[in-house]
């Protein structure tokens, strides 16, 4: 019944257009709380997709290791550029754990064995790749920097000469780096290579150092800090456990003594995906949907702000790096069970006051928004690029969800003018209508009927989204509707509302 929808359900709307008028109802008085970066929804590029190296096994390769060899990510890929044009504006964040030792060669060639102190090496051509890329797609590059022992004197201490080669040749061929953070992940103490004895003190001393350079050297670029990693539960506790692997507070990080970052930014992760042991702590297909896993982000949004308030008060959060599970992603990241997830996640982190959202990754492993084989739109690509066309950034209070298994997210539409967007996920097993007191266009991601949760094949009103080899769109066209609009059980839909008169909009 509910795959009859697009076809049956919104030809009888828009048949009764001409007779109800275009006015201010239910949505106009929906109230501003809050306002995101034009470029919210963004994504990470990692630093060992640049330079090549072992990243993250798919599921479904051959062989045990949880990594796998992998080339350099070609750049000037035209469908890439196209498609990654489509999320436009957008932060390019080239990052990730593999950059805490990443050595900038300032040649185009790399040298045949990696300084000591390093493991991988950047040379001046992937980079170039990177700044071209950037403008090619509207992109504005984020980073960090190297932390490793190549980076540090006798005592230990951190030393700019590697970000300063990198900072420098991005200026000379005329590119920008428009934010970064010190390291990757710093909570995570082991992932950053310290010093045997480093302590949150270290840490502090040496990410004074880094600001302090920073300022001087590339005035124009955003310091972010702490960018320490969140966990939803129990996965924060059990990591917590290791006492092999010492995590770092936040507290311990950054106090309201340290210098002041231009915006407060964190990653967010669930869970550990399988390959990581994540399927004993719960990460299964079947509570994809389930609220406590839907929810999970709250939580660590309001230890971030909490901790912000305390020690640079006002300033905008970031999400710098964020998808379905650590360690890659799980099975199903790559498929629609995903999508309710991530789209819930963006509605629920713009209302909460993150200003930026940067998801891990565009086109390397499960959680990509992209295979990387042949660069195949999966899910979520299609829920990012309606989410960028639709959706404003203006935040607005949600009109009252009808059903308890319908989260519905409001801002003001791309266009403005009064318009509205709304974001509406279903996790139920019966459709929902949302009343809306105008015309409005919509936009329904669901899956094909028979169709398991895990499908990578979706639909769009009816039809298959697609993209042709040279990356252009297919598929994407609107429904008209009117005055109240149906999410289907088990779906996603965007709606578009220009006459809704907001005023804040």
């Amino acid at each position: 019944m509910r795959r009859k929808f697009v076809a049956v359900s919104a030809a009888a709307l828009l048949a009764s257009c001409a007779t109800v008028p275009d006015d201010s109802g239910p949505l106009s008085l929906l109230a501003r709380v809050g306002e995101v970066d034009e470029r919210f929804l963004s994504y990470n590029v990692e630093m060992v997709e640049v330079t090549g190296g072992r990243f993250w096994r798919p599921y479904g390769a051959s062989g045990a290791d949880r990594y796998e060899y992998r080339p350099a990510l070609d750049l000037s890929d035209a469908k890439l550029r196209r498609l990654a044009a489509a999320l436009g504006p957008a932060y390019v964040r080239v990052s990730g754990t593999w950059a805490n030792a990443t050595w900038f060669a300032d040649a185009d060639q790399a040298p045949q064995k990696v300084p000591a102190g390093f493991d991988t090496v950047l040379t001046r051509d992937q980079w170039r790749g990177v700044v071209d890329f950037a403008k090619a797609v509207d992109g504005k590059i984020v980073t960090s920097v190297a932390t490793s022992p190549g980076t540090r004197n006798a005592k230990g201490e951190w030393q700019p000469d590697t970000a300063a080669r990198l900072f420098d040749y991005t200026r000379s061929i005329g590119g920008e780096i428009a934010a970064t953070e010190f390291a990757n992940e710093p909570n995570m103490l082991w992932l950053t290579q310290p010093p045997a004895g480093y302590t949150g003190e270290a840490y502090r001393r040496d990410y004074a150092r880094f600001a302090g350079w920073l300022r001087e050297a590339s005035p124009n670029t955003a310091l972010l800090a702490p960018g320490i990693a969140e966990l939803g539960e129990p996965t924060r506790t059990m990591a917590r456990r290791n006492q092999e692997r010492k995590i770092l507070e936040g507290e311990e990080l950054i106090t309201a003594n340290s210098p002041r970052p231009d915006a407060f930014s964190f990653h967010f992760y669930g869970g550990a995906s399988v390959r990581c042991g994540g399927g004993a702590m719960g990460m299964t297909l079947q509570n994809a949907l389930s609220p406590q896993w839907l929810d999970s982000i709250d939580t660590a949004i309001a230890r971030v702000a909490k901790l912000r308030d305390q020690t640079a008060p006002g300033v905008p959060l970031w999400n710098t790096e964020s998808a379905e599970s650590s360690c890659g992603g799980n099975p199903w990241a790559a498929t629609f069970a995903d999508s309710f997830r991530f789209v819930d996640t963006l509605g629920r982190s713009a209302r909460q006051g993150v200003r930026v959202y940067i998801h891990n990754t565009l086109s390397a492993s499960d959680y990509a928004l992209l295979d990387e084989h042949g660069n195949v739109p999966r899910p979520n690509y299609w829920a990012a690029l309606l989410w960028k066309r639709i959706m404003g950034t203006t935040v607005l209070a949600p009109p009252t969800a009808p059903d308890q298994n319908l989260r519905i997210y409001a801002h003001c539409s791309v266009k403005g003018a009064g318009g509205v967007s709304l974001a509406a996920v279903n996790t139920g097993d019966s459709p929902v209508s949302i009343p809306i007191g105008a015309r409005a266009q919509a936009w329904v991601l669901e899956r094909p009927a028979g169709a398991p949760l895990d499908t990578k094949d979706i639909r769009i009103n009816g039809r298959k989204p697609w993209a042709d080899d040279a990356g252009n769109l297919h598929g994407l066209e609107s429904v008209g509707v009117m005055n109240d609009v149906s999410v289907p059980a088990q779906s996603i839909a965007f709606v578009m509302i220009p006459g809704a008169r907001n005023a804040s909009c």
